[in-house]
């Protein structure tokens, strides 16, 4: 077997040895090879629209021609027709082939390509893999368009033939081994078979079965039109509605888009929807709508949105009008927020998804939608003034602390200054009440001392302290809460542990309750106080207590218990988090530890992972 160099996707050929480049490192090189950085070290380019011009480097000309695009990472010359990417442009403009020009950007971008020889076995591997799923892709394309039940389901759900062979749809039959008899008499081993998932083994290793039975059968085609994975839907609903591929060496689906390789190849590229489904995707294509893409499942990933920031200029998401949809599509602005993105957010009516609009409402209403779609700060204010009733004087303030931290995270003070007019005009909160929320100490700041250009960061411990007092005050009232009712208590006791209160003397008040509410339906005050300073209980604590504990009745309860169980729990989280952070860097600091114990490590991975979910999921319930 030959022996490649660790660079490594498209093949090159010299010097006798066979040379392979990486799609991970060309990928790699790509981002972070700003076509207008690359190119500006050659030439002057000027700004036209969201394009840039120049005189083109590769013929004479007096009239710039040469064209380059940001968003897309391209550049072409409408003079003598050039075109391409970064890597196109080194090539042409250096006279390097291309694992030479690929070279010259890693240098240049100081990424370190490490020159080891590797066996070629995993390059085999993926072309074997990929032509797995090819097979298997056509036997299931065929047999959908033998089997009635299955085209009639489809045409039920509005699809036409013409799009079942678009996206190459296909049908997996209720058996157990047909697939895997169809792939062994193509000389395929069932070990790659069942690495690309779609086979299973046997309990006891006696055999293997088909992964995917009674489903229709999306491809997952790669933008490079390779199919690198499945998903399955039921026809009977009895079991999981959809099975997917599992990740294989060719299949990521955090780094790929259903549906790209169409719009790679149908869209003039200027849109992108974002969508959660395959169905919407087809729906949406049906319809006219060649631009839409789906996440392959909810979560929107940072690899995800770099692909939509290179191949959109305007992305909009139209994820489901759903619970889960409204968490995901706030979880894709922060992403894409991340990634220099700045989303539109497509409002579907209430329990309707894009594959339902279009089908019921046709491509005009559904243009119509995206026309009228919001900034994310606009639908983040609407979101929030269906959780608040802003006629009510309580809540009114709640809506507008929550919006001013929304505002906070706005990077352009215009926008800033317009969004808050917009508030106070919405709740009759003055302009200078709303500015001081947005901007805390940095406005007053600001006002006491406007000769200083400056502004001092805040001091860590002060904003730690802040941090634990709030959360302090969200115990404290809880506690209120439970003295005032015992219908509180049981309310607030199936939310949260005796753990869950940090504070020892909010604990110890906390089982005085419980036990007293054991006994009888009524609190006295004084009595609870009373034996919670015999206990030791802090007087600060107690003092707290007393004020206005009798009074403190909110209205809308059910939210306001909520809110605060959420904070206790939160910080819960948050120093389960800090713990775990704590335990993973004591391991990379410590190489011996690290090699003796990387299950432990791997454990600890998926735990951080796992409580940054729920946090995430916490914060936008």
């Amino acid at each position: 077997m030959g022996k490649v160099l660790k660079i490594i996707v498209g093949e090159y050929q010299g010097d006798d040895i066979k040379m392979y480049i990486n799609e991970d490192l060309i990928d790699q090189i790509k981002e972070r090879a700003d076509i207008v950085d690359i190119i500006s070290s050659y030439l002057t380019l000027n700004r036209s629209g969201s394009n840039l011009v120049g005189l083109c480097p590769f013929h004479n000309e007096k009239t710039p021609s040469f064209t380059v695009s940001s968003s897309k990472q391209f550049f072409h010359c409408f003079g003598c027709g050039e075109s391409g990417d970064s890597i196109t442009f080194i090539m042409k403009k250096e006279n390097l082939d291309f694992k030479e020009a690929v070279e010259f950007l890693a240098d240049k971008l100081g990424i370190e390509l490490d020159g080891k020889e590797v066996d070629t076995k995993e390059i085999e591997e993926k072309r074997r893999l990929y032509e797995i799923n090819r097979q298997a892709g056509r036997y299931f394309h065929e047999l959908l368009l033998k089997n009635n039940t299955s085209l009639d389901y489809l045409k039920r759900r509005g699809m036409e033939l013409s799009e079942i062979k678009r996206f190459g749809i296909g049908f997996a039959p209720d058996e157990w081994g047909n697939l895997y008899k169809f792939l062994k008499s193509k000389g395929y081993v069932s070990g790659e078979i069942e690495k690309i998932g779609l086979i299973n083994k046997k309990k006891g290793n006696n055999g293997y079965y088909d992964r995917f039975r009674n489903r229709i059968m999306f491809p997952i085609i790669d933008r490079n039109n390779q199919i690198i994975g499945f998903g399955g839907r039921v026809i009977d609903e009895t079991m999981p509605k959809y099975l997917n591929s599992k990740e294989s060496l060719i299949f990521n689906k955090g780094n790929n888009l259903y549906g790209l390789n169409l719009v790679k190849k149908y869209s003039n590229k200027k849109n992108i929807l974002l969508v959660e489904g395959y169905m919407d995707v087809i729906a949406l294509f049906a319809k006219g709508i060649n631009y839409a893409v789906a996440s392959l499942g909810t979560a929107l990933s940072p690899n995800q949105a770099k692909l939509l920031k290179r191949y959109g200029e305007e992305i909009y998401i139209a994820y489901d009008s759903d619970l889960a949809g409204t968490k995901a599509t706030l979880r894709a602005i922060d992403i894409m927020s991340i990634e220099g993105v700045k989303p539109k957010i497509v409002q579907l009516p209430k329990g309707m998804d894009p594959d339902d609009y279009i089908q019921n409402k046709g491509k005009i209403r559904f243009e119509r939608l995206l026309k009228e779609a919001l900034s994310p700060i606009d639908y983040k204010i609407i979101l929030n003034k269906e959780k608040f009733n802003i006629n009510n004087f309580e809540e009114k303030i709640l809506f507008t602390k929550e919006i001013s931290k929304v505002i906070k995270d706005l990077k352009s003070p215009i926008e800033e200054d317009v969004y808050i007019e917009k508030i106070s005009q919405e709740t009759g909160i003055t302009k200078e009440a709303i500015e001081k929320e947005v901007r805390g100490n940095y406005y007053n700041n600001f006002n006491n001392k406007k000769e200083n250009t400056k502004i001092e960061k805040p001091n860590r411990e002060n904003i730690n302290s802040r941090i634990q007092s709030a959360h302090i005050k969200a115990e404290i009232d809880l506690i209120k809460l439970m003295i005032i009712d015992k219908e509180y208590f049981y309310i607030i006791r199936d939310k949260i542990l005796e753990e869950s209160f940090s504070n020892l003397a909010c604990r110890k008040i906390y089982n005085i309750i419980k036990t007293k509410y054991e006994n009888t339906d009524i609190l006295s005050i004084d009595d609870l106080i009373k034996e919670a300073l015999n206990i030791g209980v802090n007087e600060n604590i107690i003092k707290e207590l007393k004020k206005d504990s009798l009074e403190y009745k909110p209205t809308n309860i059910e939210k306001v218990i909520d809110d605060l169980t959420n904070t206790l729990i939160l910080n819960n989280l948050e120093e389960k988090r800090k713990k775990t952070i704590k335990a993973i860097k004591e391991l990379e600091e410590d190489a011996q530890k690290m090699e003796l114990d990387r299950v432990h490590f791997k454990e600890l991975c998926i735990e951080l992972t796992n409580l940054n979910k729920e946090i995430k999921s916490i914060r936008y319930e």
